[in-house]
């Protein structure tokens, strides 16, 4: 029975393209799909076949948008950190307004909702419509014994571990508190049991990850319906147009920072200087986060190509090694084309990727603030010498292969419409 499905997530370019990936496969088996976001998140999406619909005009005019990533790449301290959160409150607030209305009038008869915005999870249950939950990045689920996804904590079962993970998590709710209290005021006026954090607001029929369970740390609580399902991604296969003339008798090296951390030209500069030091080469991705005289300088100190992007698959499958803020999409592709990460985490769920890297054995961390271009140089001669990497990054390849990826996600959340 063909449905019309529509889609709640942050306005983050990284989610709407997994996110639209799997829309364009429902729509292929006969579904309507429709995202709802305030209208200036329209321009993430690049599909002919998927609807948008906007909400939210009174409370995010245009510009609303720019300022929000504005505060997502770079929050700053903690008075950036309070706006963030402030700014995360008063999205989530609109949708939980204005959605219900909207879901009506469109005649939605189900969701798909990130498990980024809680607005998604609690109108649809107040509805009575079934949804599923999907996680573009870590996943939210908590679990005893485990660090926060936020957190940059190394994996361990002590005594003292289970006390540090504990004592951050009641830290991470005190910074959420008021977006905590929005989630909870919206909760009540829907008619819902209490609730107030993102781990609250998932779906009891379908929850789809696109990590595996090897990247993960262990787990032993997650639902039953919860399923791994690997990245989602378009069928097409990703191809170079131009491809850089490289030589083969010398490694090469990927660098991207993600969409929204793509202006840092202080960091980039640090890791040309690691790469000259070695002898490689280096290909930047900065995704339009660098002026053209800011790409000129990292050319004249050594990078043999900078651009606003590449083919990331494709150039991924060509690199020796890949130097990555820890974006979840650019590490399941990094899996999948066998290619050891240095994983430099700045935001968000980014420590707790960079740890299970890390503790996966198919790269290593290093501090973007703290470790200079020698430290950078000598992790990259250890990703590019040791064995023990493709070991590692062989046997997750294949499960992040074997998962199922974009249909098998199709076919959980057509399943879950039935039921």
């Amino acid at each position: 029975m063909a449905r019309h499905i529509g889609v709640v997530a942050p306005p983050f370019p990284s989610h709407f393209r997994a996110l639209q990936a799997l829309a364009d496969a429902l729509i292929e088996r006969g579904h309507r799909v429709t995202f709802l976001h305030q209208q200036e998140a329209a321009r993430w999406l690049d599909s002919p076949q998927v609807s948008f619909s906007a909400v939210g005009h009174t409370s995010h005019p245009p510009g609303a948008l720019a300022r929000s990533l504005r505060l997502a790449a770079q929050p700053g301290g903690p008075l950036g950190l309070r706006r963030l959160i402030a700014d995360l409150s008063h999205t989530t607030d609109m949708l939980c307004r204005e959605l219900p209305r909207a879901l009506d009038e469109l005649g939605i008869d189900a969701l798909i909702c990130d498990q980024m915005e809680a607005a998604g999870g609690l109108v649809a249950e107040a509805s009575g419509r079934p949804f599923v939950s999907v996680a573009c990045a870590l996943p939210v689920n908590r679990e005893p014994g485990l660090p926060l996804p936020v957190m940059p904590f190394a994996y361990g079962r002590s005594e003292r571990h289970q006390q540090v993970y504990a004592g951050s998590e009641r830290t991470y709710d005190l910074l959420m508190a008021k977006h905590r209290r929005t989630v909870a005021r919206h909760a009540a006026l829907l008619g819902l049991s209490p609730r107030s954090g993102l781990h609250e607001c998932l779906s009891p029929y379908a929850q789809i990850s696109q990590t595996v369970a090897g990247l993960e740390l262990p787990r032993r609580d997650l639902p039953a319906h919860f399923h791994h399902v690997g990245p989602l991604r378009p069928s097409a296969t990703s191809q170079w147009e131009t491809e850089p003339r490289l030589s083969p008798d010398k490694p090469v090296i990927f660098a991207s920072l993600g969409t929204l951390q793509g202006h840092r030209f202080a960091l980039f500069r640090r890791i040309v200087r690691a790469c000259a030091a070695l002898d490689v080469q280096l290909l930047v991705a900065h995704c339009g986060g660098l002026d053209r005289r800011q790409e000129e300088r990292l050319l004249q100190e050594g990078a043999i190509q900078v651009t606003d992007v590449f083919p990331q698959r494709a150039v991924l499958s060509r690199a020796d090694a890949v130097i990555t803020h820890g974006g979840l999409n650019t590490v399941m592709d990094a899996l999948v084309a066998r290619t050891p990460m240095l994983v430099l985490p700045l935001a968000f769920d980014q420590p707790g990727v960079a740890t299970r890297v890390q503790h996966a054995g198919v790269g290593l961390r290093a501090s973007p603030r703290v470790d200079g271009h020698r430290a950078l140089s000598g992790k990259l001669k250890t990703l590019l010498g040791e064995t023990g990497f493709a070991t590692a990054l062989a046997r997750l390849g294949e499960e992040v292969e074997a998962a199922g990826g974009t249909p098998r996600a199709a076919d959980i959340v057509e399943e879950a419409l039935r039921s």
